[in-house]
């Protein structure tokens, strides 16, 4: 069984581990998201989302639905909505109102409020001729995250997958100092369970965004693609495929780095990104401060 991380500072998983350093940090810019079209339940701070709760900014008015129930009525724009059909409505309805509202004018308020961003970094730890590179750069952009994120609800974590098993190293945080803990030694080796990291990942998702409603998650895989340890008895490519289409079927953001040197590519990493709806990048996009900035274009929006 692996060893808590948060045990000591110099604790390694499994014999043969190798230590690899964190990048340089730098300062980051911010993550503002614009104006997404989902509805949120609860607030941010973050990115604008729209909400349905009864605070945030008003920004504008909507008409009610079919058999849809009023909750957060715009009476301004209820008044306008109803204004042209007063004159008829006098002669008509006969009720002596001296102004006459009717279901068909409703208009609800559209508000919008923060929502956070949740980045949940995957790596294959696995040993490979970029496996230094791949952790380092990893590091450095997760610690510049989770500068921008200080003070913030934005959330940074990391799972990392090797030998027969996949492990959250960091829990999403945004508290420097225990992420600095959490990485100050994690060993690299061993063999590839990529479904077994893609599993643990949307698990990780599912759960977060069940504690919190309002949050926009970002899966971000960084493998060569190559999974070659099962969960199951089915065969360990077929079984990536399988959890990697979980993330499209549920519409979670996801973007892959390809590991894999461009001479002996063969495609798996592209595969992977490709069930799970997502981009794929290249080792060449690798470099702590190209890896934020692709974080924070996809925050953007693309």
């Amino acid at each position: 069984m692996p060893q808590s991380v948060f045990d000591k500072a110099d604790a390694h998983w499994w014999e043969g581990g190798k230590k690899v350093d964190s990048g340089q940090e730098f300062s980051p810019r911010m993550l503002n998201t614009p104006l997404d079209k989902l509805t949120r339940r609860t607030s941010g701070r973050r990115s604008s989302t729209r909400t349905n709760r009864k605070r945030g900014r008003y920004i504008q008015a909507r008409p009610l639905h079919q058999g849809e129930r009023p909750r957060d009525l715009a009476f301004d724009a209820t008044i306008r909505a109803a204004a042209p059909f007063q004159k008829r409505r006098r002669i008509t309805d006969r009720s002596g109102l001296a102004y006459t509202i009717k279901r068909q004018d409703l208009q609800e308020k559209v508000r919008v409020r923060k929502a956070a961003n949740l980045v949940l970094f995957v790596v294959d730890a696995s040993w490979s001729m970029a496996v230094a590179e791949r952790m380092t750069a990893t590091k450095g952009a997760i610690m510049s995250l989770l500068t921008d994120a200080y003070q913030r609800r934005d959330r940074v974590g990391l799972v990392v997958f090797q030998k027969d098993r996949a492990t959250l190293v960091l829990p999403p945080t945004n508290s420097v100092m225990l992420a600095k803990k959490a990485l100050a030694d994690i060993p690299v080796g061993g063999k590839t369970p990529l479904s077994a990291g893609l599993t643990l990942a949307y698990e990780i998702i599912k759960q977060e965004t069940t504690l919190h409603p309002d949050v926009e998650p970002l899966m971000l895989l960084m493998t060569d693609g190559a999974g070659n340890v099962s969960m199951t008895e089915m065969p360990p490519q077929e079984e990536a495929h399988r959890a990697a289409d979980r993330f499209q079927q549920t519409h979670i953001r996801t973007v892959t780095v390809n590991m894999e040197h461009a001479a002996f590519d063969q495609g798996l990493a592209q595969q992977i990104a490709d069930r799970m709806g997502g981009p794929c990048y290249t080792l060449a996009d690798l470099k702590a401060e190209l890896l934020y900035e692709t974080v924070r274009r996809e925050l953007d929006g693309g």
